[in-house]
């Protein structure tokens, strides 16, 4: 039994020999959101949906200032007025005040399901640039250090910068005469801003 055993680990030491010398190879460390944000498809897709939200958004906040002015006024109003008058006004508000939430929760959805097909887009390109130059530089593992707790990795190990210049130069965006805004660095996709 125990030369069998000790044949069982000789074998597996002897086959883990050619494993081990072929998995040694480098190790990359990406931000992929801080690498979407950054390109410049990244940053004309955000400068595009905030200007595309922006009438919503202003549209919130008119709302927000009439309920709030038409709160303020009730208070001022309230020992002026009937008791029927009370109860009209507080039903406006009530009604403004529901009619504000639904909108937000409106925008704010219809703002993340843009945000979010706009990344999904942006990131499987990305994917391709990212395999593309690990192969292309000896990499044999790439991961997201936003997603996986890394406690120390070593300065030249980060290739988000690199990867952001190969993907703007397989993607070139077309200017449009007015130039993007450059990006917040977002921790994560639901970082980006959003309708209030």
């Amino acid at each position: 039994m125990k030369n069998r055993l000790t044949t069982l680990t000789a074998f597996l030491a002897i086959m883990a020999v050619p494993l081990a010398s072929h998995a040694q190879g480098k190790i990359g460390v990406i931000n992929i959101n801080l690498a979407i944000a950054s390109t410049a498809e990244g940053k004309k897709v955000i400068a595009d949906l905030q200007k595309k939200y922006q009438p919503r958004q202003q549209e919130l906040e008119r709302l927000q200032k009439e309920i709030q002015a038409d709160q303020d006024q009730l208070s001022k109003q309230t020992p002026a007025l009937s008791d029927e008058e009370q109860r009209r006004v507080g039903r406006d508000l009530e009604d403004k005040q529901k009619l504000l939430k639904r909108s937000t929760d409106d925008a704010q959805s219809d703002f993340s399901a843009d945000r979010d097909e706009a990344i999904r887009r942006i990131g499987q390109k990305m994917v391709r640039v990212i395999g593309d130059y690990a192969q292309q530089n000896g990499f044999t593992l790439v991961i997201d250090g936003a997603q996986i707790p890394i406690y120390y990795a070593a300065k030249g190990l980060d290739l988000t910068e690199e990867i952001v210049k190969r993907y703007d130069a397989a993607n070139p965006v077309a200017e449009t005469g007015t130039s993007a805004k450059p990006a917040a660095r977002p921790a994560s996709p639901s970082s980006a801003t959003k309708p209030k």
